[in-house]
């Protein structure tokens, strides 16, 4: 699987299938848009690498900080302030990422799902309550807090 790198200006990395019904992930940029194979955690995981650690030792890390067990927010790379939440249980095939810091607003759809628009316009809908979404927000913003007050950096 051919990866990009996930950068600052990475917005979301979504699950979506292809027109085989097989689960692909669909990378949003403040500019452009493009689908890689395979599923978003992998995404995720390779951006983890890239900035030298792996998924679960930054899991790791914000569980040691924050007390926080799953569907644990991660920085991807703190200095260029690139933290992403999880929809879901990364495990799952239709976990989807988000970009703490693009999120403009969300809006309840309904009990099941959420629509978030970013600072550039662009919206999304997401299959998960805005309960949920609201919860990893002030989660993610929670760790942003903790890591800026200690000046970590997990490298």
């Amino acid at each position: 699987m051919k990866m990009r790198e996930i950068t600052p200006y990475t917005m979301a990395v979504l699950s979506d299938k292809d027109e085989n019904g097989k689960y692909v992930t669909r990378v949003l940029e403040d500019e452009v848009e493009y689908v890689l194979e395979g599923k978003p955690t992998k995404v995720i995981e390779y951006a983890c690498a890239y900035f030298g650690s792996d998924l679960k030792g930054r899991q790791n890390g914000i569980k040691s900080i924050s007390g926080i067990t799953h569907k644990t927010p991660i920085p991807i790379d703190p200095r260029n302030r690139m933290y992403f939440f999880p929809t879901k249980s990364p495990s799952h095939e239709s976990c989807s990422w988000i970009s703490h810091t693009h999120i403009d607003t969300i809006k309840r759809i309904d009990s099941k799902s959420t629509e978030i628009s970013f600072k550039n316009g662009r919206t999304i809908k997401l299959d998960v309550s805005h309960g949920i979404v609201i919860n990893q927000i002030q989660r993610t913003a929670q760790i942003r807090y903790l890591m800026d007050e200690r000046g970590s950096v997990f490298d």
